[in-house]
Order: C-alpha cells, then sequence, then structure tokens
C-alpha cells in the first residue's frame, strides 16, 4: 500500500504556495474548490512531490466557515502538545541530499534544525502556518533485537531512554 497525499489547511494559502513550490519544489497541479460540509467552501490545492502523479501533498484554502476566525493552522498548537511532535517527513537519499536542502532552506530564510538520531538523520525547519517539516535520511538497520526493544517499550511506564542523538545543531536562516 502506498501514501497518495496528505492534506492540511493552510493558514496563508499564497505564502503555502511560495513555501511548497519554489522552496521545496514541489509542482501544484491541481485544485478542487468544493463546499465544505460544516459550511462555506474551500480551494483544495494539490502539489505533486515526487516525479510522477502517485504522491502529493495537499492545503485547503477555507472560505466563509463558521467560526473560522478560531481556526488553528499549526497542528501541534491545535492540539494542545509541544512543537514538532506533530509533523512530516520527506525521505531524502544520502547526506549530500539532506546538506542540500538544509542550504536551501538557510538560503530561503528558514532557521534549519538537525539531529542525527543514531538510526536516520533529519532536518527539520516550519512552514507558514506554522507547521514542522522534516527531511530524513535512514542512516541505520532494522533486526529484530530493534524490533524487540520497540515492542519492550510499549510496555514501559518508567523513563528508559535512547542513547543520545549523536548531533543535534540548530542553523540559522541566512539573511536575505
Amino acid at each position: 500500500m502506498g501514501y497518495h497525499h496528505l492534506a492540511l489547511a493552510a493558514k496563508d494559502m499564497k505564502a503555502t504556495h511560495a513555501f511548497y513550490e519554489d522552496v521545496m519544489g514541489f509542482e501544484l497541479v491541481k485544485v478542487e474548490v468544493a463546499p465544505i460540509m460544516s459550511g462555506g467552501w474551500g480551494k483544495h490545492f494539490f502539489y505533486r512531490i515526487g516525479g510522477d502523479d502517485t504522491c502529493f501533498i495537499a492545503f485547503w484554502e477555507l472560505h466563509d466557515g463558521p467560526g473560522a476566525d478560531e481556526y488553528i493552522f499549526d497542528l501541534n498548537k491545535a492540539a494542545n502538545l509541544p512543537p514538532m511532535t506533530n509533523h512530516y517527513a520527506f525521505n531524502v537519499n544520502s547526506d549530500d541530499d539532506l546538506n542540500e536542502w538544509r542550504v536551501k532552506w538557510q538560503k530561503a530564510g528558514l532557521p534549519v534544525f538537525e539531529i542525527d538520531h543514531n538510526w536516520c538523520k533529519s532536518i527539520y525547519t516550519t512552514d507558514p502556518s506554522g507547521n514542522a517539516v522534516e527531511f530524513c535520511l535512514t542512516s541505520g538497520t532494522f533486526d529484530e533485537g530493534t524490533r524487540a526493544r520497540a515492542l519492550e517499550a510499549m510496555e514501559e511506564t518508567e523513563f528508559n531512554p535512547s542513547p543520545p542523538p549523536a548531533k543535534i545543531k540548530m542553523w540559522k536562516a541566512e539573511p536575505a
């Protein structure tokens, strides 16, 4: 089974478009304009993530909905969770790819948080709605031991931390 699309509401669709098309390099390919079940209407914009039409990220621009002034677009704020808890991650294939994305984000005026989790390496920033976006490179392998540890953790009620990250670094945005 594959992933088709992730759909999120956008606080500012023009800023969202600039981020996902100009910075992320995703191509806007489709819009659906439709009524919303709870009232009002919306434009549902689809961005192609890969080179084919099998994987997308989509954003809702909502209009005239009941309570629209109260909408919270940052997933973590909406759920009253710590920042970066809810996030979405895109795959990269090499350390060079990860570094290229870090530099691209910095040049776009975005701060970047980098962490080597010992089994994957990640960089994070936020989109115009405040949602955490990640690029991730799997750098480790999984075996019966890693699965057994994951299953043990299901039952644990006391803090039993994983080994500390191999690297944590905050990169500043480059001035425009």
